[in-house]
């Protein structure tokens, strides 16, 4: 599911608010998250999951073309690990 097919599946099912403002909330969801993990801070969304950045250290990899080491260096990425009713849910125990 696109951001864009998320608008129109939350419009359809709140038709007492306009696609506009929908789509103004969905973003502002999204910058929050966004800026908390910038900060370094922890979003936990209780039934769904939570999003916190992991630190990766620098390292030696390879060039897949040339096969020449090439260094890497230290980068945090976005880690999701889900909460325990979407995982029942996803399995079928719920």
């Amino acid at each position: 599911m696109t951001k864009s097919e998320l608008i129109l599946k939350l419009a359809e099912r709140n038709p007492h608010l306009y696609q506009r403002d929908v789509e103004r909330i969905v973003s502002t969801v999204f910058d929050e998250i966004t800026s908390a993990l910038s900060r370094g801070d922890r979003v936990e969304l209780r039934g769904f999951g939570a999003f916190s950045v992991k630190r990766r250290q620098s390292r030696t990899g390879r060039n897949p073309r040339t096969g020449e080491a090439v260094q890497v260096s230290e980068k945090a990425v976005p880690f999701f690990k889900t909460g325990k009713e979407l995982r029942e849910k996803l399995n079928g125990k719920n």
